[in-house]
Protein backbone atom coordinates (compact mmCIF):
# COMPACT_ATOMS: atom_id res chain seq x y z
CA UNK A 1 0.00 0.00 0.00
CA UNK A 2 1.42 3.38 -1.02
CA UNK A 3 1.55 6.40 1.30
CA UNK A 4 -1.39 7.89 -0.59
CA UNK A 5 -3.44 4.75 0.11
CA UNK A 6 -2.72 4.61 3.84
CA UNK A 7 -5.92 4.43 5.89
CA UNK A 8 -6.59 7.73 7.65
CA UNK A 9 -8.65 7.95 10.86
CA UNK A 10 -10.85 10.98 10.25
CA UNK A 11 -12.74 12.41 13.23
CA UNK A 12 -16.06 14.11 12.61
CA UNK A 13 -18.84 15.53 14.76
CA UNK A 14 -22.16 13.76 14.53
CA UNK A 15 -23.34 10.25 13.82
CA UNK A 16 -22.88 7.88 10.91
CA UNK A 17 -24.45 9.34 7.81
CA UNK A 18 -23.83 12.98 8.80
CA UNK A 19 -22.86 15.57 6.19
CA UNK A 20 -19.44 15.72 7.89
CA UNK A 21 -18.90 12.07 7.02
CA UNK A 22 -19.76 12.87 3.41
CA UNK A 23 -17.14 15.63 3.51
CA UNK A 24 -14.57 13.14 4.80
CA UNK A 25 -15.25 10.87 1.82
CA UNK A 26 -14.97 13.80 -0.59
CA UNK A 27 -11.61 14.83 0.87
CA UNK A 28 -10.00 11.47 1.57
CA UNK A 29 -11.87 8.97 -0.58
CA UNK A 30 -11.24 5.31 0.18
CA UNK A 31 -8.48 6.28 2.66
CA UNK A 32 -11.02 7.55 5.18
CA UNK A 33 -11.82 5.50 8.25
CA UNK A 34 -14.41 7.82 9.78
CA UNK A 35 -14.65 8.13 13.56
CA UNK A 36 -17.75 9.90 14.99
CA UNK A 37 -17.69 12.16 18.05
CA UNK A 38 -20.61 13.81 19.81
CA UNK A 39 -19.11 17.31 20.11
CA UNK A 40 -16.65 19.49 18.22
CA UNK A 41 -14.51 19.71 21.37
CA UNK A 42 -14.19 15.92 21.52
CA UNK A 43 -13.31 15.82 17.83
CA UNK A 44 -10.49 18.38 18.19
CA UNK A 45 -9.21 16.71 21.36
CA UNK A 46 -9.09 13.33 19.59
CA UNK A 47 -6.67 14.68 16.99
CA UNK A 48 -4.57 16.43 19.65
CA UNK A 49 -4.36 13.14 21.58
CA UNK A 50 -3.52 11.10 18.42
CA UNK A 51 -6.77 9.15 18.73
CA UNK A 52 -7.50 10.31 15.18
CA UNK A 53 -5.20 11.38 12.35
CA UNK A 54 -7.28 14.35 11.25
CA UNK A 55 -10.58 16.13 11.77
CA UNK A 56 -13.31 17.23 9.38
CA UNK A 57 -14.62 20.55 10.68
CA UNK A 58 -17.55 22.51 9.22
CA UNK A 59 -16.53 26.15 9.20
CA UNK A 60 -19.33 27.98 7.36
CA UNK A 61 -22.64 27.45 5.64
CA UNK A 62 -23.74 29.51 2.66
CA UNK A 63 -27.09 30.27 4.35
CA UNK A 64 -26.53 29.95 8.11
CA UNK A 65 -23.09 31.62 8.17
CA UNK A 66 -20.00 30.78 10.19
CA UNK A 67 -19.60 27.96 12.72
CA UNK A 68 -18.16 30.13 15.48
CA UNK A 69 -17.34 27.25 17.81
CA UNK A 70 -14.87 25.84 15.31
CA UNK A 71 -13.18 29.20 14.79
CA UNK A 72 -12.61 29.33 18.55
CA UNK A 73 -11.32 25.74 18.63
CA UNK A 74 -8.86 26.56 15.82
CA UNK A 75 -7.41 29.21 18.11
CA UNK A 76 -7.14 26.78 21.03
CA UNK A 77 -5.51 23.88 19.15
CA UNK A 78 -2.29 23.60 17.20
CA UNK A 79 -3.74 22.09 14.04
CA UNK A 80 -3.05 22.84 10.39
CA UNK A 81 -5.54 23.25 7.54
CA UNK A 82 -4.46 21.00 4.66
CA UNK A 83 -7.66 20.87 2.61
CA UNK A 84 -11.22 22.04 2.19
CA UNK A 85 -14.36 20.85 0.45
CA UNK A 86 -17.86 22.16 -0.16
CA UNK A 87 -20.78 19.80 0.44
CA UNK A 88 -24.13 20.48 -1.20
CA UNK A 89 -26.67 20.18 1.61
CA UNK A 90 -29.83 18.41 0.46
CA UNK A 91 -32.40 17.86 3.20
CA UNK A 92 -34.83 14.97 2.87
CA UNK A 93 -37.82 13.81 4.88
CA UNK A 94 -36.83 10.34 6.02
CA UNK A 95 -38.98 7.67 7.69
CA UNK A 96 -38.75 4.01 8.66
CA UNK A 97 -39.99 1.55 6.05
CA UNK A 98 -43.70 1.57 5.18
CA UNK A 99 -44.48 4.93 6.82
CA UNK A 100 -46.43 7.43 4.71
CA UNK A 101 -46.58 11.21 4.98
CA UNK A 102 -50.14 10.95 6.30
CA UNK A 103 -48.82 8.86 9.21
CA UNK A 104 -46.22 11.41 10.36
CA UNK A 105 -47.03 13.30 13.56
CA UNK A 106 -43.49 14.43 14.59
CA UNK A 107 -40.37 15.48 12.71
CA UNK A 108 -36.91 15.52 14.33
CA UNK A 109 -33.72 17.21 13.18
CA UNK A 110 -30.93 19.61 14.12
CA UNK A 111 -32.21 23.19 14.64
CA UNK A 112 -30.20 24.51 11.66
CA UNK A 113 -31.71 21.88 9.35
CA UNK A 114 -35.20 22.66 10.64
CA UNK A 115 -34.64 26.37 10.01
CA UNK A 116 -33.54 25.62 6.44
CA UNK A 117 -36.76 23.69 5.74
CA UNK A 118 -39.26 26.23 7.07
CA UNK A 119 -41.43 26.36 3.94
CA UNK A 120 -41.99 22.61 3.95
CA UNK A 121 -42.67 22.57 7.70
CA UNK A 122 -45.13 25.47 7.43
CA UNK A 123 -47.00 23.62 4.71
CA UNK A 124 -47.41 20.73 7.16
CA UNK A 125 -48.21 22.74 10.27
CA UNK A 126 -50.18 19.88 11.77
CA UNK A 127 -46.89 18.00 12.31
CA UNK A 128 -44.96 18.67 15.53
CA UNK A 129 -41.37 19.79 14.99
CA UNK A 130 -38.77 18.65 17.55
CA UNK A 131 -35.12 19.79 17.77
CA UNK A 132 -32.44 17.11 18.05
CA UNK A 133 -28.64 17.14 18.42
CA UNK A 134 -27.89 15.76 14.96
CA UNK A 135 -29.52 15.20 11.56
CA UNK A 136 -28.24 11.66 11.02
CA UNK A 137 -28.79 10.86 14.71
CA UNK A 138 -32.45 11.74 14.26
CA UNK A 139 -32.74 9.10 11.54
CA UNK A 140 -31.01 6.51 13.72
CA UNK A 141 -33.38 7.29 16.60
CA UNK A 142 -36.64 6.87 14.69
CA UNK A 143 -35.41 3.68 13.02
CA UNK A 144 -34.25 2.14 16.31
CA UNK A 145 -37.58 3.06 17.93
CA UNK A 146 -39.45 1.49 15.03
CA UNK A 147 -41.59 4.63 14.89
CA UNK A 148 -44.66 4.45 12.69
CA UNK A 149 -45.59 8.13 13.11
CA UNK A 150 -42.22 9.93 13.22
CA UNK A 151 -39.82 11.28 10.62
CA UNK A 152 -36.42 12.96 10.48
CA UNK A 153 -34.80 15.54 8.24
CA UNK A 154 -31.31 14.54 7.07
CA UNK A 155 -29.14 13.76 4.07
CA UNK A 156 -29.54 10.77 1.77
CA UNK A 157 -26.47 9.08 3.28
CA UNK A 158 -28.24 8.84 6.65
CA UNK A 159 -31.16 7.06 5.01
CA UNK A 160 -28.74 4.60 3.42
CA UNK A 161 -26.77 3.96 6.61
CA UNK A 162 -29.86 3.29 8.75
CA UNK A 163 -31.87 1.51 6.03
CA UNK A 164 -34.67 4.07 6.11
CA UNK A 165 -36.67 5.44 3.20
CA UNK A 166 -36.65 8.94 1.75
CA UNK A 167 -40.27 10.08 1.69
CA UNK A 168 -39.76 13.57 0.21
CA UNK A 169 -36.50 14.67 -1.44
CA UNK A 170 -34.99 18.16 -1.41
CA UNK A 171 -37.24 19.92 1.11
CA UNK A 172 -34.75 22.72 1.87
CA UNK A 173 -35.95 26.27 1.19
CA UNK A 174 -32.94 27.26 -0.92
CA UNK A 175 -31.10 24.99 -3.34
CA UNK A 176 -27.92 27.10 -3.01
CA UNK A 177 -27.14 25.49 0.34
CA UNK A 178 -23.51 24.49 0.82
CA UNK A 179 -21.33 23.81 3.84
CA UNK A 180 -17.59 24.36 3.69
CA UNK A 181 -15.50 21.84 5.61
CA UNK A 182 -11.82 22.03 6.60
CA UNK A 183 -9.43 19.08 6.80
CA UNK A 184 -7.31 19.60 9.94
CA UNK A 185 -4.17 17.68 10.89
CA UNK A 186 -1.38 17.96 13.46
CA UNK A 187 1.61 20.02 12.24
CA UNK A 188 3.91 18.20 9.80
CA UNK A 189 1.36 15.45 9.10
CA UNK A 190 1.86 13.53 5.86
CA UNK A 191 -1.86 13.78 5.04
CA UNK A 192 -2.45 15.87 1.94
CA UNK A 193 -5.19 16.25 -0.64
CA UNK A 194 -4.90 17.23 -4.28
CA UNK A 195 -6.82 20.11 -5.81
CA UNK A 196 -8.54 19.79 -9.16
CA UNK A 197 -7.62 23.23 -10.51
CA UNK A 198 -4.23 24.09 -9.01
CA UNK A 199 -5.62 27.08 -7.09
CA UNK A 200 -4.42 27.54 -3.51
CA UNK A 201 -5.83 29.30 -0.48
CA UNK A 202 -4.19 30.48 2.76
CA UNK A 203 -5.85 30.98 6.16
CA UNK A 204 -4.45 32.82 9.15
CA UNK A 205 -5.33 34.33 12.52
CA UNK A 206 -4.39 37.98 12.95
CA UNK A 207 -4.37 39.99 16.16
CA UNK A 208 -3.84 43.75 15.86
CA UNK A 209 -3.81 46.60 18.35
CA UNK A 210 -7.12 48.33 19.04
CA UNK A 211 -6.40 51.72 17.47
CA UNK A 212 -7.86 53.73 14.57
CA UNK A 213 -6.98 52.43 11.13
CA UNK A 214 -5.18 49.30 12.37
CA UNK A 215 -7.39 46.85 10.48
CA UNK A 216 -7.38 49.04 7.35
CA UNK A 217 -3.57 49.07 7.29
CA UNK A 218 -3.43 45.31 7.84
CA UNK A 219 -5.80 44.56 4.97
CA UNK A 220 -3.88 46.99 2.76
CA UNK A 221 -0.91 44.62 2.99
CA UNK A 222 -2.99 42.20 0.89
CA UNK A 223 -4.74 44.73 -1.34
CA UNK A 224 -1.49 46.44 -2.38
CA UNK A 225 -0.25 43.12 -3.74
CA UNK A 226 -3.52 42.23 -5.52
CA UNK A 227 -4.16 39.33 -3.15
CA UNK A 228 -7.85 38.38 -3.17
CA UNK A 229 -9.33 38.30 0.35
CA UNK A 230 -12.15 35.71 0.32
CA UNK A 231 -13.29 35.84 3.95
CA UNK A 232 -12.77 37.77 7.17
CA UNK A 233 -14.23 36.68 10.50
CA UNK A 234 -13.82 38.41 13.88
CA UNK A 235 -13.86 36.58 17.22
CA UNK A 236 -13.63 38.12 20.72
CA UNK A 237 -10.30 37.93 22.57
CA UNK A 238 -10.84 36.29 25.94
CA UNK A 239 -10.03 38.68 28.80
CA UNK A 240 -9.96 41.74 26.53
CA UNK A 241 -13.54 43.05 26.17
CA UNK A 242 -14.41 44.56 22.77
CA UNK A 243 -11.12 43.46 21.23
CA UNK A 244 -10.98 40.86 18.48
CA UNK A 245 -8.84 38.40 16.58
CA UNK A 246 -9.42 38.24 12.84
CA UNK A 247 -9.50 35.09 10.73
CA UNK A 248 -8.54 35.75 7.12
CA UNK A 249 -8.81 33.55 4.04
CA UNK A 250 -7.17 34.70 0.82
CA UNK A 251 -6.15 33.24 -2.52
CA UNK A 252 -2.50 32.22 -2.88
CA UNK A 253 0.09 30.03 -1.22
CA UNK A 254 2.37 31.23 1.59
CA UNK A 255 5.39 30.12 -0.48
CA UNK A 256 4.53 32.53 -3.30
CA UNK A 257 6.75 35.61 -3.32
CA UNK A 258 3.95 38.18 -3.10
CA UNK A 259 2.25 36.23 -0.30
CA UNK A 260 5.54 35.94 1.60
CA UNK A 261 5.95 39.72 1.34
CA UNK A 262 2.37 40.32 2.46
CA UNK A 263 2.84 38.04 5.47
CA UNK A 264 6.04 39.86 6.38
CA UNK A 265 4.23 43.19 6.12
CA UNK A 266 1.37 41.87 8.28
CA UNK A 267 3.85 40.65 10.89
CA UNK A 268 5.21 44.19 11.20
CA UNK A 269 1.70 45.58 11.81
CA UNK A 270 0.26 42.86 14.04
CA UNK A 271 0.50 41.90 17.68
CA UNK A 272 0.59 38.31 16.45
CA UNK A 273 0.01 36.34 13.29
CA UNK A 274 -0.49 32.60 12.91
CA UNK A 275 -0.75 30.93 9.52
CA UNK A 276 -3.24 28.07 9.78
CA UNK A 277 -2.27 26.57 6.45
CA UNK A 278 -2.04 26.85 2.67
CA UNK A 279 -4.09 24.24 0.87
CA UNK A 280 -5.94 23.42 -2.38
CA UNK A 281 -8.94 25.66 -2.93
CA UNK A 282 -12.33 23.98 -3.36
CA UNK A 283 -14.63 25.65 -5.87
Amino acid sequence: MSADDTIVRAAFQGERGAFSETAARQLLGARAETVPFRTFEEMFDAVAASEADCAIAPIENSLAGSVHKNYDLLMEHNLEIVGETNVRVVHNLIVPADVSLADVKRIYSHPVALAQCERFLRSHSEIEVVSAHDTAGSVRMIVEKGSCDEAAIAGAEAARVYKAQILVEGIEDNAENFTRFLLLTPPHSAIRVEGSNGARKTSLILRISNRPGALFRALAALALRDIDLTKIESRPIEGRPWEYSFYLDFLGDRREEKVERALGHLAELAESIRVLGSYPRSL
